[in-house]
């Protein structure tokens, strides 16, 4: 029975370390940008390396906790061990920090704030304690090393390091009703906006009625530059303009436009693909013709 018991908690042990680490592969730019806001590193690439190491390592203790080698002398130990540093880790940041958005733990795919991570890293290492009290192991010291090499160098061919310095919205990571965005991955719009400007108000209105209409465009966020007296709310009572946005200054709005305001940015996957000036519902539903 307990040996039945066992091989139950390995499999669900080794299944949450592989959820996990799938959760930050296919969206790594959210945990690099986690750590960059916190100070934990001061650039975007060294945040990518250190981000790859720890998805390679889930990945290597998922697959081992399935494996029956080496449990007791390597792998629940060191289990536990990352919890461990991972809880007081998310300890400093909910606590000393008062960070309480989403932890990153799970990627996007279920956000979760420091302390429900906290209390989820309790739950498994008691798990793994449970795990260790039940399990035999065959010991084998070669395979759990090889397996953790082999699976952070995977990460690396498989999630390579790119550089966010050509990336011109780089920057923007924080945004009002959402938290914190990576508009590096996957396809968004941004839409540059002075609260002031007709043209500005009339196009927030036709996204709004677009957005009502259709569920299915792609994510879409907005720079706001504010100069006279329209404040953000009022902008939002006057448009139904409801998307998050993030507030930038005169140098940075003047970069961005064209001519004269609005402009809309059609990213993909950290690249440009288009720029509109006029003409905007038009655009949108020709790029979009299926949505």
């Amino acid at each position: 029975m307990k040996l039945k018991l066992a091989l139950l908690l390995r499999f669900i042990l080794g299944a949450v370390f592989l959820f996990s680490a799938y959760t930050k592969f296919i969206s790594p730019g959210l945990t690099e940008i986690i750590l960059v806001d916190q100070g934990i590193v001061s650039a975007r690439e060294t945040a990518a390396v250190i981000v790859r190491v720890l998805i390679g390592f889930e990945f290597a203790l998922g697959i081992l906790l399935i494996l029956p080698y080496s449990l007791k002398t390597i792998v629940i130990p060191t289990a536990i061990l990352f919890l461990i540093i991972f809880t007081g880790y998310l300890a400093y940041t909910g606590f000393i920090l008062k960070d309480a958005q989403n932890c990153g733990c799970f990627g996007e795919m279920i956000k979760m704030s420091p302390l429900e991570s906290i209390v989820k890293n309790i739950i498994l290492t008691a798990i793994l304690i449970l795990l260790f009290k039940f399990t035999n192991e065959k010991k084998n010291y070669f395979v759990a090393p090889t397996v953790m090499v082999l699976c952070v160098a995977s990460i690396f061919v498989f999630l390579p390091v790119n550089s966010q310095k050509e990336f011109k919205f780089a920057n923007y990571t924080n945004f009002e009703g959402e938290g914190r965005v990576d508009l590096s991955v996957g396809e968004k719009l941004l839409v540059i906006l002075n609260l002031e400007c007709d043209h500005c108000q009339t196009l927030a209105k036709e996204l709004s009625e677009i957005k009502n209409q259709t569920n299915k465009l792609p994510k879409l966020y907005a720079l706001l530059f504010k100069e006279g007296n329209v404040t953000v709310d009022s902008f939002k009572t006057m448009t139904k303009f409801n998307f998050p946005y993030h507030m930038i200054s005169m140098n940075e709005f003047l970069n961005f436009i064209g001519q004269s305001p609005p402009r809309v940015y059609w990213l993909k996957d950290g690249k440009v693909k288009g720029i509109w000036d006029e003409d905007f519902q038009k655009k949108i539903l020709q790029n979009f013709p299926d949505r």
